[in-house]
């Protein structure tokens, strides 16, 4: 019996090891990903903002495109980072920017917010490493 369960735990740990890097596309490890404008601990205001998309060593594609070093941006809007080995959910905090767009114009109710950027791949998932930003707060008033 213990040897049939330490079978089933190795398989599943085994399978666990597999999908984790399953559908993750490399990329430069030298990139750089990070929020233009606004900065880390900005007071807005207004409610309508303009979110710039700043990038270094790696090029910028549309969903659906396959060219090496390359990916699309997602902002993160008072959300955590998503799991790495599966398409960056697409909802009210994880917005995305597949057509290639490096900046955006959001709007957000009065109070304390945090951004952050993740690139995703063709597939909207996260490259292997991850790239993404710092996480910045701002307030709006």
């Amino acid at each position: 019996m213990r040897l049939l369960i330490s079978a089933i735990a190795l398989t599943l740990l085994v399978a666990g090891a597999a999908t984790v890097s399953a559908g993750t596309t490399k990329r430069d490890p030298a990139a750089e990903l990070y929020i233009g404008w606004p900065n880390n601990g900005e007071v807005i205001k207004k409610r309508t903002i303009r979110v710039w998309f700043g990038m270094r060593n790696m090029g910028v594609a549309p969903a659906g495109i396959d060219v090496e070093n390359t990916g699309h941006h997602h902002l993160i809007i008072d959300a955590e980072l998503p799991p790495f080995d599966e398409p960056i959910p697409n909802d009210e905090h994880h917005l995305h920017f597949g057509k290639g767009q490096t900046e955006t114009v959001i709007e957000l109710a009065p109070g304390k917010h945090t951004l952050q950027l993740i690139m995703g791949d063709k597939d909207h998932v996260p490259h292997d490493p991850p790239l993404y930003s710092k996480k910045i707060t701002i307030t709006v008033k």
